[in-house]
């Protein structure tokens, strides 16, 4: 007698077929597709007025050599990327650990903390952006101290501090909810014995807390870099890279020459490098969580 051809590990085959098929198709027209156009393009020079595509093969890649403001943009990626993401995990765990505590009120502080993670990016950009001129919020509460502020979207020394504390305190309920959840998960019978044995609270969150929450701390890590590296409406709203190339990230920089001086290739070209970028960054952290990451083998 012949098998049916419909047995049940096709069956089965098929379900999980069906249900990740909407996920393949968004990964290959959202993802796939367009860093192979990327690819082409950073291949070609696009005339775009004309309708012209011109191959050039490696003329972008090696423009990147000879670019005397991309040294610029990269540090200012660096310090921006650097800024948000210590200031963001950092800021995140030590809320989460404050919060992590029964008191009257702590749902409100959550709430309260939380709450910015909700808005809309450019509402809450353009909101700081009133906030941080020359005559705004900012310098009118400092002056009933006796402090006389700048205008700090245009001065080239608090440019970027301000753009990296109006990220900050936007999105650092993300991984203060992250870390708070984490820090529910570690049974209480660890921090009795610690204390038991005399161990301090700094003893205790050293080498009880820090490595059980360490998965998540990975996880944040990786996100916030992520993260951080394609923040662009913060930038575009506030200080347009300005003033000069002090705020000039490279998403912004990519923007810049693909769409405001229309080379296309050039800036295809830069894309890539950004992607190539986050790819080693996050497999670099991947490869490094044998080392600090607790349960890892």
């Amino acid at each position: 007698m012949k098998a049916p051809f419909w047995t049940t590990r096709r069956r089965d085959a098929l379900t999980g077929y069906l249900f990740i098929t909407p996920q393949l198709i968004g990964v290959v027209v959202f993802v796939l597709v367009p860093v192979g156009l990327a690819v082409w393009y950073s291949l070609n020079d696009w005339n775009i007025f004309r309708g012209e595509l011109t191959f050039v093969g490696g003329e972008n890649w090696a423009a990147l050599l000879d670019d005397p403001q991309l040294p610029s943009v990269l540090g200012a990626t660096a310090v921006f990327s650097g800024g948000v993401v210590v200031l963001n995990i950092s800021l995140g765990l030590a809320l989460a650990v404050m919060l992590n505590r029964r008191f009257r009120g702590v749902t409100v502080f959550r709430t309260m903390f939380f709450s910015p993670v909700v808005v809309s990016v450019v509402a809450w950009t353009l909101v700081w952006g009133f906030l941080l001129q020359d005559n705004g919020g900012i310098n009118a509460a400092l002056s009933v101290v006796g402090i006389d502020g700048t205008n700090w979207l245009q001065n080239g020394n608090t440019a970027m501090v301000a753009v990296i504390v109006t990220q900050v305190i936007r999105s650092v309920g993300v991984n203060m909810v992250l870390f708070l959840a984490a820090l529910q998960g570690v049974p209480g019978e660890l921090y009795e014995a610690a204390r038991i044995d005399g161990a301090g609270d700094a003893a205790i969150f050293r080498r009880i807390t820090l490595p059980l929450i360490s998965p998540t701390l990975l996880l944040t890590a990786i996100i916030t870099i992520v993260g951080a590296l394609q923040a662009f409406a913060q930038i575009a709203v506030l200080t347009q890279g300005g003033p000069g190339l002090s705020t000039t990230v490279l998403v912004y920089y990519v923007f810049q020459q693909a769409f405001e001086f229309n080379d296309i290739g050039y800036g295809s070209t830069l894309a890539l490098m950004l992607l190539t970028f986050v790819m080693l960054l996050t497999l670099l952290q991947w490869q490094l969580r044998r080392k600090w990451v607790f349960h890892e083998n």
